[in-house]
């Protein structure tokens, strides 16, 4: 029988929510299981509602699931967010009978644990700070967690602070290990931590440690960013690669200054990349403009969060897709592509890098505050079987000839020049200019550059194709998702063929130039489509009813968080049952 456990931990920001998620992630992979993780927590330092989700199974996870089965609930407040999950079959661990601030309710088929972790952080151990560590003995306890895996989680982390740390917080969870004896004495629970399988070569990545690798495997030497949530941890991990690489992390006054750090670390011929969030993107348009007019290749990682404005800074959302792909003023190509998952974080960073090189082109790659801090295990990457593109330069000039930096080409690529080539000076501004790169305002001049930016991508969707698709041609439903939307797309279209279902879905990685020719191939061969994804819009859907033949039915969620799957497989339902579809579906 498949293994399929998802512990959630709420609370308040501050209390170790986060760090005892990480934990429990950590405890179960050492076990040899998958994981994958969910946090979510407010944009306030300290406080307000926080959690952290770990999935738990002996098979491949394919996003974070409906829902749990053990609740850990440090506060009343995770309480009031969760009971209306608290089904027949689940478990709730709570900060109780003593020192907790709420008293649940009964709820029918729901085993519940009283635990005083409060009382015995504030009382006992006279640190309130082991509150979270109490609570990880009687998970311990309960549910077999197992704890010398758990320990070793804690002693690595907190050893630099000293051992009489790491003894503490081992003597908060024997307390609460204790606890569950004293009171709970000959317990059976519904749910129990699977038994330890044979280790996997695998590493844990969060997301954005995940692109920071990606970069770095690409052969990046630079990155110039500007602190901002959620794509921060990018440069910090980045911070730590380079470092053995002999590569820069620079940080500027802002956006703007960051972008043009990495056009111009780029112009001397060095792959260079950013990472910013939807307001660093407004302020970086100019300046993508810059990179698409002087044909520079730059990487530029967008950790999506809700907006406009500050928005919602810690929350998931997918609405910078029209700000990625039609910002910055004039006719201005650009490449965009979006993450699924972590081991997409990895290799579609590495594809935007070849194809930034390919086509000397920025590369806009999509990913969200969600995926930025989910952690998984994948496969340990290995070096041997990634295909790096470098650079197209120039070769120095004969004698007497001129270097033409925007010779036009049958494919609108051009030889690059660099520092150190010689004979390859060029000026590259963002005015329009000839082949030898001086400005020029004739016609000519100006139709001939025009249509060699745009001829580049021509041919991209038969050059690069990493699109997937599920089912079959006749098949009743087609789904078609982008982003973190395609993970949780996949379980319910598994879940929905299991059932019988005729449903396919098709998950295009990149997403600008838009795979036209796929996408309309995809549509043909289905009687109705839909796109499900996290904005008001239905971004993506507009810009496949804008550039093809394909209208496709929106299905849109824009309160912070993403969709699961029973919300798509729920959906697709509805629709199977009608032939009268409506153009727009929006959930709350």
């Amino acid at each position: 029988m498949a293994i399929d456990l998802t512990i959630k931990v709420a609370g308040e920001g501050g209390e170790g929510v986060i760090s005892s998620g990480d934990f429990i992630m950590q405890a179960a992979t050492r076990a040899g299981m998958e994981v994958m993780t969910f946090k979510s927590f407010p944009a306030e330092i300290k406080g307000g509602y926080a959690l952290s989700q770990v999935r738990i199974s002996d098979r491949k996870i394919l996003s974070q699931g409906d829902g749990f089965n053990i609740l850990v609930a440090f506060n009343g407040e995770a309480y009031e967010v969760n009971k209306g999950l608290l089904k027949p079959g689940t478990i709730m661990v709570w900060d109780g009978p003593h020192g907790g601030d709420f008293e649940p309710e009964e709820h029918e088929g729901v085993q519940m644990f009283a635990v005083p972790m409060s009382d015995i952080a504030k009382n006992t151990l006279r640190n309130y700070l082991f509150k979270n560590m109490v609570a990880m003995g009687a998970v311990i306890e309960l549910f077999g967690l197992p704890e010398d895996s758990l320990k070793s989680s804690i002693h690595d982390k907190f050893i630099k602070k000293g051992q009489d740390i790491v003894d503490s917080n081992y003597q908060a969870i024997e307390l609460g290990r204790q606890w569950i004896r004293d009171n709970y004495p000959g317990r059976k629970v519904a749910h129990t931590f699977p038994a330890s399988a044979k280790q996997k070569d695998v590493i844990i990545l969060e997301g954005n440690e995940a692109i920071a690798l990606g970069a770095a495997m690409a052969g990046a030497r630079f990155y110039g960013a500007y602190p901002i949530t959620p794509a921060t941890s990018v440069g910090n991990h980045l911070v730590k690669l380079l470092h053995h690489t002999g590569g820069v992390v620079y940080q500027t006054e802002d956006e703007i200054s960051a972008l043009a750090t990495v056009i111009g670390a780029s112009f001397t011929g060095v792959k260079a990349l950013t990472a910013t969030s939807g307001p660093g993107i407004s302020l970086m348009q100019e300046l993508i403009g810059l990179a698409i007019m002087s044909e520079v290749p730059i990487v530029i990682a967008d950790i999506q969060r809700g907006g406009p404005s500050t928005g919602m800074p810690t929350k998931h959302d997918q609405s910078d897709l029209f700000a990625c792909t039609l910002g910055s003023h004039g006719d201005a190509p650009r490449i965009v592509m979006a993450v699924a998952d972590v081991h997409d974080c990895v290799y579609l960073t590495i594809d935007a890098f070849n194809l930034a090189e390919t086509y000397q082109s920025p590369v806009m790659l999509l990913s969200d505050a969600s995926l930025s801090i989910q952690t998984e295990c994948i496969p340990r990457p290995d070096m041997s079987k990634v295909t790096l593109v470098e650079r197209l330069f120039a070769t120095p000039p004969a004698e007497g000839e001129k270097f033409n930096r925007y010779q036009i080409t049958a494919t609108g690529v051009s030889p690059m020049g660099a520092p150190g080539i010689p004979g390859t000076n060029y000026a590259a501004t963002g005015l329009e200019h000839s082949e030898d790169s001086g400005p020029r305002t004739n016609t000519e001049t100006r139709n001939a550059m025009t249509e060699k930016r745009w001829r580049k991508f021509d041919n991209i969707e038969d050059a690069y194709t990493p699109i997937e698709r599920e089912g079959e041609a006749g098949d009743d439903l087609g789904i078609i998702a982008w982003g973190m939307t395609q993970a949780v797309t996949r379980e319910a279209v598994a879940r929905l063929r299991a059932q019988g279902h005729k449903v396919s879905a098709l998950y295009p990685k990149m997403l600008w130039p838009l795979p036209k020719k796929q996408i309309e191939a995809f549509a043909a061969s289905v009687r109705r489509v839909v796109v499900p994804e996290a904005n008001f819009q239905g971004q993506f859907a507009d810009l496949i009813k804008m550039r093809s033949n394909v209208t496709p039915i929106k299905f849109n969620a824009y309160r912070g968080e993403p969709l699961i799957p029973r919300e798509i497989e729920n959906m697709a339902l509805e629709l199977l049952k009608t032939d009268k579809a409506p153009a727009r579906v929006a959930i709350r």
